[in-house]
Order: structure tokens, then sequence, then C-alpha cells
């Protein structure tokens, strides 16, 4: 048997780390040729990395959370027969220490796995149990639900979680009701539960995704001087053509929301405003201003929000704009984006849809220098003239990086896309 050392490959585009999201093996597992080992994260996406050889897990290397160079020994695995991890010694002894300390960083030992919840009259001191069950509604045999903290914690304490009442979604047992149970010493019920002081804290590492939005943001706050316009738009006109497209649409032609014509309308006014479709190099001091328009799609994902990109919206016509935002959209969401539909955008939009407010102040997708929010749509009393009538309303918000874009740009910039937006003709006249 030999001793196989699998490295955090080289994934191109200039990237020299990525951060472990999640581990899909741990010590004694028996692995198959292009079996997925660990989930990685760089700064363009997530990659699955899979194993090239069949062997079994000696070791793994870093936490969840960690940041590790290219090169670094991910995993060492026991194959059938001499393996690479000589060979691979050999090759490095070249090197100079600090290189070699770089490459291979020391071995943590995987997290302990979590023990379930003991059955009755197990675990390491006899279960907590009243004479009477606190929970009534609970059969018997029911499993408990629990998260595997709770499982662990109430395995500590010696406590059957057969017998704590739970007070979280569906019944579940918290960390607080473990609480509540533990210094009741037993002698609670549901209704009690529900009054009891809760002092739990509970700690989330940010890591991946999360941590990604979360140094994006932070960046893009900190170097972007933001100014916030907001302007009210009546779509009563674009609503009836939207509705009417939809009702007369071909079997192959997607289903239109508002998102495609906004794109449409920046697609006609930006040519006027070259210093919006731009991204701002400010450490060179460089404005790159762009013929192309690709458009940024906020986008939310079941790990948090990214933003995918549809390319050269100006060589699309209403029907494949709404194609392509529902094939990056779907790709972010599934996690099977390709890189280049997650950046090269040179402006975004952002749009809750339903859950929209009266205005939103979104944060510029650093380094561009705008971001259009639309919100969402109220009838409201509106005076026409001589009579007061009710149309379908939506304020247009937006910001600006205020180092580009003068407020008097902004303001005109704003005004261009309202009336192409009132008046939806506009939109497919050249």
């Amino acid at each position: 048997m030999g001793r196989y050392l699998f490295r955090l490959p080289d994934v191109g585009e200039g990237v020299a780390e990525a951060e472990i999201v999640v581990w899909h093996v741990k010590p004694g597992d028996t692995v198959k040729e292009d079996q997925s080992l660990v989930d990685v994260m760089t700064d363009k996406a997530t990659v699955d990395m899979t194993s090239p050889v069949d062997g079994t897990v000696t070791a793994i290397h870093g936490d969840i959370g960690s940041m590790l160079p290219v090169g670094s020994v991910l995993i060492e695995l026991e194959v059938d027969g001499v393996g690479n991890a000589a060979a691979i010694t050999e090759e490095l002894t070249a090197l100079a220490p600090s290189v070699l300390a770089e490459l291979s960083p020391p071995v943590t030992d995987p997290p302990p796995a979590l023990p379930p919840s003991p059955a009755k009259g197990e675990g390491r001191a006899l279960p907590r149990r009243p004479a009477v069950a606190a929970f009534a509604t609970r059969e018997e045999g029911d499993v408990p639900l629990a998260s595997p903290a709770t499982r662990a914690r109430a395995f500590e304490r010696g406590v059957a979680l057969q017998f704590v009442p739970g007070t979280g979604p569906g019944g579940r047992i918290t960390a607080d009701d473990l609480d509540a149970y533990l210094k009741s010493d037993g002698a609670i019920s549901l209704d009690d539960a529900r009054y009891i002081a809760r002092e739990g804290v509970q700690e989330t590492k940010i890591i991946g995704l999360r941590r990604k939005i979360a140094e994006k943001m932070q960046e893009a706050k900190r170097r972007i001087p933001h100014i916030a316009y907001v302007e009210e738009t009546d779509v009563t006109e674009l609503e009836k053509l939207r509705q009417d497209l939809n009702a007369h649409r071909k079997p192959d032609q997607p289903k239109l929301t508002l998102l495609p014509f906004f794109m449409l309308a920046l697609v006609r006014a930006l040519p006027d405003f070259p210093h919006i479709n731009a991204r701002y190099d400010d450490d060179a001091g460089i404005l790159h201003r762009y013929d192309g328009i690709h458009i940024g799609i906020a986008t939310q994902t079941p790990g948090g929000l990214m933003v995918p990109v549809v390319r050269h919206a100006e060589a699309h016509d209403l029907w494949n704009l709404a194609r392509e935002v529902a094939r990056v959209s779907a790709a972010a969401r599934a996690g099977t984006a390709a890189r280049e539909d997650l950046s090269g955008s040179t402006i975004t939009v952002t749009s809750l849809g339903t859950l929209g407010g009266i205005t939103t102040t979104p944060v510029i997708n650093h380094p561009e220098v705008a971001i259009i929010g639309p919100n969402k749509i109220v009838e409201r009393p509106v005076i026409e003239g001589s009579f007061v009538t009710v149309r379908k309303m939506m304020n247009l918000s937006s910001s600006f990086d205020h180092r580009i874009v003068d407020g008097y740009d902004a303001a005109l910039f704003v005004q261009r896309l309202k009336r192409l937006i009132e008046h939806p003709a506009l939109l497919f006249m050249e």
C-alpha cells in the first residue's frame, strides 16, 4: 500500500488560495475515483474537488472556513501501489523551508462526529425523566426533533430528549428548551417552557459565500461614496403591455417579468451616459467605460446573495433577455453557474420583487459605479388634470459612485429611465 497526497490544485484565473466550505469525507472513509471530497470557494466560485484515485482517507487538512494556498495538502489517502507521496517529497526537497511550510500546513484533527440522541436508559449518566412525560403530545416511541448540537449536549448531560418539551417549529427542541429543562431538573411543562427566560447564545462562524458577501459589501461601502436617488414611476402602461405579451406569447417564449423591460430601458439609456456603464479602478485611478452592456442580476440563492451576469444585453431582444435572466439566475441558485456568468458586470439591477418595500438604498456592486433597484408596485390615486384616477406606481431606487457620477447626471439618467418605463413604446423604437 502507498500514500497519496491530494493537493489544492490551481483552479486558474490567478487564484492563489481557496476557502474550505464543506468536507464530504472523513478519516477512515473509502473513496472511489471522481467521488466528491471537499468543496472549496475562491473569489470566483465554489468548486467541487473530486478524488483522482481510489483509496482510503487517512487524514484531512484544514477546518471549515480555513483559507489554504494553492498546493496545500488537502487529503491524505492510502492507495494500492506506491502512491505519490515519495515522489512529491523528493520533488519538494529542493524548495526553501518557508515554501515547504506553506505548502504543508500542520494536520488538524477532524471535528468529532456528533453522537445521536440516546435512547431511554442510555448515555453516560442515567437520563433525567419526570414521573410523567413533560411533553404530553409526544408519543412514547416518537423521535424528538433537535439539532445535532442540541443532541450532543443532551447526551453529555445524560438527558433523554424524549422528555424535553420543544417550542421550536414542529415541536423542535431548541438549545433554550434544553437549558430550561436542566434548570427545572425535569419538572417542567410545555406551557412553562414558553415563559422561561432564555439566555442561550448561538455562535455561527461566517464562512464560504456568506463571508465573501460580507467582505464585498464592506469593501463597497468603505471605498465608494454612495449617492442615492429615488424617483416615482407610473408603470400602468408597462404592466398592460407585459400582461398582454404574456397572454399571447408563443409556447417557446418565456413568461415576462418586469426585469427584462428594465434591462431594455438600460440598453436604450446607457449609450448617452457611458460613464455610468463603467467600472472604476480606484487604485489606478482609471475609469473603464464599456461599449457592451453587461447587466448583473442580484439573485438570492440558498447560500446567500450572488450576482450572475447577462452579458451583451444590447444584443438581445426582450424575450432573449428574459431567457438569459432565467438561465443565469437558475444556475446561480443551483450552484452550477460558470465563472464567466459570475463576473464582468458593468451595472447591476436588484429587486426584491413582491417583498420590495417603498424604497431601498442599494449597495453598489464594486467596482461598478451604479446600481438600479425597482421596488414593489402599488395602486395609488393619482391626479390627472381635473380628475383623480388609480394608477400602478412604483418607486425606482438607485445608487451612484459620487466620485464618478454627479448628482445632476444621476438625475438625468434616472429621468431618462423613467420616460422609457412610463412610455414603453419607446423601448422598441430605434
